[in-house]
């Protein structure tokens, strides 16, 4: 192992040497890379390997380069590249490769590597590190798109990415993603060609030698990859995708036209089709912009288009009468509500539009529960008041075992400070019977924190205790202990504490509360602390270290505290906790005792 490490230290000679000699590192820096060096050979050459140890060694090397890079451009020298940067580049890529044979699977190492020889522009050891990795990862269609597209942007050869693609294609036959990207490469390939063409057509130089098929590049390529993969891949989203990426090329309308086609063929039923059908309307027809436009004709124009694609949202609706296609209307005329424009008039006509199709939606009984709470909150924004407790009262109907639902009702009703809240939580608790009902007692002893006498808040907590399931009554009870604390005092919460404890389950802030109430008081007692740590410890001493360690600090620090206890407290936290929560406690009470804690 020794001999190994010497023989590597030794290979870094000639280059660290050329550092000192062309004045880019100083002696006593060499020095330092020698020493950081031994130690990373060091760790990557135990019996026992690390992917850290490899990692901090590559990570170091990297650091090496970019250093040497900037005291290049400082003092002005680009030679001796060979001699310096060569090896330093050489050595990393050795690193990754060892530690990429140990650990194979981990795919963010080869991403690593990737990024690395993308970064020092090593194209020939990236196309092997991408033909390895795709061998022992065949799996994952991102790294081919990965290769693929690498192989099309930087290396300029659409042939050997179109390989890439159909042997990914062998492994993942009903990939969506393979085939989209496919499809782009292939009408980019088509674009390349044709402006190719073109520049050569205006130079006017003879054709003959260059093959340019009229096929591919009107992109019949990507059009035989559209309708392969159409037979393969079901959904309209497919569909979609690959449509918007035909349109970004300008040689692509017949083509855009037979998806369109097939579009409305196979998926006249789905919502995503009209969703689309309706959102292009906006496009078309869409007026140049010119000097002469006015600002109260681009209105009117904008106006007309999304009319037009209501009407054809209207026309959905009626065939396909389902929550998720009113959904998509609601969903582009909240769009447009939301878009920036100065014209009022135009936002008056969106606001009314909108609020006209969740209405409809909602007389339909296809508006999605979500979409009340976002129709409520415009209704409030545009003030109409009354029309949002109406909305807000029919969700609760038509959503009577929605907590949701009943608690943005009841949210609205003590925003507007209304009569009927009162009447509203006991309709509300009424329905929802216990199971769930935590949000609305939570609301319902706030609101009456600020509303009620103390006598009836009270009477509420109390009632609140029994209402809701066991697991949710011990968030009550903490909210329980703080109100009476902050409105009947020590000597009430004390009872109240008392009380509570009669009835199980218990949380753990609910000790914790009590014994930071205590702690308040200016004659805090030793006896009382202790009282509720014990407390505490019965419920929660088999779990919960830190709650011994507080037990512990407490005796030391309090001044009627008695430090004697701390051993018998120690002894009984060992014999509860469970498995690794002893090490824990042991490791941190031993930090308590050197008053590191």
């Amino acid at each position: 192992m020794a001999e190994r490490v010497e023989q590597r230290l030794e290979d870094r000679v000639p280059e660290l040497e050329q550092l000192e000699r062309v004045g880019l590192f100083t002696r006593r820096e060499i020095r330092a890379v020698l020493k950081k060096a031994s130690a990373l050979e060091y760790k990557i050459q135990r019996r026992a390997l690390r992917k850290e140890d490899f990692i901090n060694y590559i990570q170091y090397e990297i650091n090496l380069l970019e250093l040497i890079k900037k005291r290049r451009a400082r003092i002005g020298y680009s030679f001796k590249k060979d001699e310096i940067e060569n090896s330093i580049l050489h050595r990393v890529h050795s690193l990754f490769n060892r530690a990429i044979g140990k650990w194979k699977e981990d795919i963010q190492l080869w991403l690593s590597h990737v990024a690395f020889c993308k970064q020092w522009n090593a194209k020939h050891q990236l196309s092997k590190v991408f033909s390895s990795m795709l061998a022992i990862h065949p799996n994952k269609p991102a790294l081919w798109i990965m290769a693929a597209k690498w192989e099309m942007e930087t290396q300029l050869s659409s042939e050997s990415a179109r390989h890439l693609f159909l042997r990914a294609l062998r492994f993942h036959p009903e990939c969506s993603k393979l085939y989209q990207e496919y499809f782009r490469m292939e009408l980019m390939h088509a674009e390349k060609q044709r402006k190719e063409k073109k520049v050569f057509e205006q130079a006017k130089m003879d054709l003959g030698e260059f093959n340019y098929s009229e096929e591919i590049l009107n992109g019949e390529m990507a059009r035989i990859i559209y309708r392969d993969a159409a037979q393969k891949i079901k959904g309209v989203e497919f569909h979609l995708a690959v449509l918007s990426i035909a349109k970004l090329f300008d040689f692509t309308q017949d083509l855009q036209k037979e998806i369109l086609e097939s579009l409305q063929t196979k998926f006249a039923d789905d919502p995503l089709t009209w969703d689309y059908m309706a959102r292009r309307e906006l496009e078309l027809g869409s007026p140049q912009s010119t000097e002469r436009t006015t600002k109260q004709m681009k209105v009117s124009g904008m106006t007309q288009r999304e009319e037009r694609c209501c009407a054809v949202f209207e026309e959905a609706v009626r065939a396909v009468p389902t929550e998720n296609m009113w959904k998509c209307y609601l969903t582009f005329c909240l769009e447009r509500y939301n878009r920036k424009t100065n014209s009022e008039e135009l936002k008056q006509k969106r606001l009314e539009r909108t609020l006209s199709v969740f209405n409809k939606a909602h007389e339909s009984s296809l508006l999605p529960e979500a979409s009340y709470k976002q129709w409520l909150q415009l209704l409030l924004e545009s003030n109409l008041t009354e029309k949002a407790k109406e909305v807000a009262e029919a969700a609760t109907k038509r959503f009577g075992q929605s907590v949701e639902m009943w608690q943005m009702r009841l949210q609205l009703l003590v925003q507007l400070k209304s009569d009927d809240v009162t009447q509203c939580f006991e309709e509300a608790i009424k329905h929802m019977k216990s199971k769930g009902t935590l949000p609305l007692w939570t609301l319902w002893v706030e609101w009456s924190e600020g509303t009620n006498s103390k006598e009836d808040t009270e009477a509420l907590y109390q009632r609140s205790l029994h209402a809701t399931t066991p697991a949710e009554s011990v968030t009550m009870k903490v909210k329980y202990l703080d109100w009476t604390y902050r409105n009947g005092g020590y000597k009430k919460v004390r009872r109240v504490f008392t009380s509570l404890c009669e009835n199980r389950p218990f949380s753990l802030d609910f000790f914790r509360k009590m014994i930071q109430i205590e702690k308040e008081q200016e004659s805090c007692k030793m006896l009382h602390l202790r009282e509720y740590y014990e407390r505490a410890l019965r419920e929660f001493g088999s779990t919960d270290p830190d709650l011994w360690l507080d037990y512990i600090k407490e005796e030391l620090s309090h001044p009627q505290g008695k430090p004697e206890n701390c051993g018998s407290i120690h002894w009984r936290a060992m014999k509860m906790l469970q498995g690794d929560l002893v090490e824990d406690f042991v490791s941190k009470y031993t930090l308590l005792q050197t008053g590191h804690l």
